[in-house]
């Protein structure tokens, strides 16, 4: 396991603190400001995509569902590594789902984002 690194716990805490209580305060400047523009993400639903532009617009539908602010269940961030897994209030119900993130030049350059699709459709998630 490597070190902990602070400027990336410092940008994961920016990714969730941008968004994770809610549209009202979803911050679309300061959620760009630590992806990289050619941002690899890759979900469930989404598939592999690339660029932070398509990204942003997915996350912004998705706080749009949000009921409640996200649970932070568990955070570890070692080197240019993080991983999150947090409960997330849905319009028919609470989901558990886990991200993984790579950084590399001060900014986000990957996310791996894993739940239950079926799951996130039979609770109204879009």
């Amino acid at each position: 396991m490597g070190i902990a690194n602070t400027k990336t716990a410092e940008l994961i805490e920016n990714y969730y603190g941008s968004w994770r209580d809610g549209i009202a305060s979803f911050d679309e400047t300061r959620v760009r400001g630590v992806l990289d523009d050619d941002l690899d993400f890759e979900g469930p639903i989404a598939g592999k995509r690339r660029g932070a532009a398509g990204f942003v617009g997915g996350l912004k539908r998705f706080v749009e569902g949000l009921q409640a602010p996200i649970h932070v269940l568990q955070q570890v961030d070692a080197g240019h590594r993080a991983a999150v897994l947090y409960d997330a209030d849905i319009p028919e119900g609470t989901m558990r789902f886990a991200e993984f993130f790579e950084i590399g030049e001060d900014r986000i350059k990957s996310i791996k984002l894993l739940y239950d699709a079926a799951q996130y459709r039979a609770l109204g998630g879009q």
